[in-house]
């Protein structure tokens, strides 16, 4: 589906709203949509439009490096790692699948999507798995696998157990609405539908799940999802991008790898959410969320939460340690150090 603010200033106004951010800094200001982080080396690492992909370094951050991948001016909402590569696609057809050696940041491209209709999500990876997630083509989703690091792309062919309903597709939100551990992926949509899919071999079995979550239009649903294979527990956030204050049925959680969904925290958050991410360890317990509007702190498995910031424009998020998150969206990157 399809000014920048002095540090000064910005760290004063961070702790006018919340004893719960300790500094607030931002590390990268550019011309560049952000929708997609990951963190390897000690770097953050970010693809943005315009075909930017580059990196701050994390121990000195004014250490920074950014390429163009392709002449023609990309918009990417993706971008996924495994030991030796990155990887990235385009979301709009033709859609360029690239892989980035992560020693020399050579990259190529390694398949193509010609569809007119093509429009990818989401991309993930685990090991030498991958799937990318892309709005229907007919009746479902288009999902594709590569089990061997990206040579081999298979499209998996619509099946009755996960035929979507008229309107229902994906949000590219924050590269967050799927999830990939060893062979077992999750994905969810939105729209006139919400729904949580699982498959526990790289697509052999999928099934779907409706959960009982806000929809209804284009712009309602599921926009992002984590999970912590470990206890099984997931978290799902959205809303309605064209009501960001509505907070009715906008949170849902699993504590059985997705067989159910609970409502959790309806009238009481603080709105449309893009991106959620579980803090490492804490196995559900604490977890970041951020809205085009906000950025949002819960420290009870989802069911209570506390908007620790009114900072707008950020998109994505990713914890880096235990008290410092990475937000990015509208022209920045910023590292957020909270106190408990």
């Amino acid at each position: 589906m399809k000014k920048t603010i002095p540090f000064s200033l910005l760290f004063l106004g961070v702790l006018t709203f919340s004893q719960q951010i300790e500094s607030f800094k931002t590390v990268l200001n550019d011309k560049i949509s952000i929708r997609a982080l990951q963190l390897y080396d000690n770097k953050v690492w970010y693809s943005g439009t315009d075909s930017k992909f580059g990196y701050i370094d994390l121990k000195k951050t004014e250490n920074q490096r950014q390429i163009t991948l392709s002449d023609k001016k990309l918009q990417f909402r993706t971008l996924a790692q495994n030991k030796k590569y990155f990887y990235a696609i385009n979301i709009e057809s033709p859609a360029y699948f690239f892989q980035i050696n992560k020693k020399s940041l050579k990259y190529q491209i390694i398949h193509t999507d010609t569809a007119k209709t093509a429009f990818y999500d989401a991309l993930s990876f685990s090991g030498k798995n991958g799937i990318a997630l892309g709005d229907p083509y007919g009746k479902c989703m288009n999902i594709v696998t590569t089990s061997n690091s990206g040579k081999n792309w298979q499209t998996l062919p619509c099946g009755k157990l996960f035929e979507i309903g008229e309107g229902e597709a994906a949000f590219a939100a924050s590269n967050t609405n799927i999830f990939i551990h060893d062979e077992e992926f999750w994905f969810v949509t939105g729209g006139k539908k919400s729904r949580q899919f699982y498959s526990y071999k790289m697509g052999e079995k999928l099934y779907g799940k409706e959960v009982h979550f806000v929809n209804g239009s284009s712009s309602t649903g599921i926009y992002s999802l984590d999970i912590d294979p470990s206890s099984r527990f997931g978290i799902a956030v959205g809303g309605d991008y064209t009501k960001q204050e509505a907070n009715t049925n906008n949170i849902a959680t699993t504590n059985n790898g997705g067989e159910s969904w609970q409502i959790q925290a309806s009238g009481e958050n603080a709105g449309y959410m893009t991106c959620v991410r579980i803090k490492p360890g804490s196995k559900g317990k604490e977890i970041i969320a951020v809205g085009d509007r906000h950025i949002s702190y819960s420290s009870d498995f989802g069911k209570t939460w506390k908007k620790i910031s009114d900072e707008k424009g950020f998109y994505v998020c990713q914890w880096i340690d235990g008290n410092t998150v990475v937000v990015a969206g509208k022209n920045r990157v910023s590292l957020m150090k909270l106190t408990f």
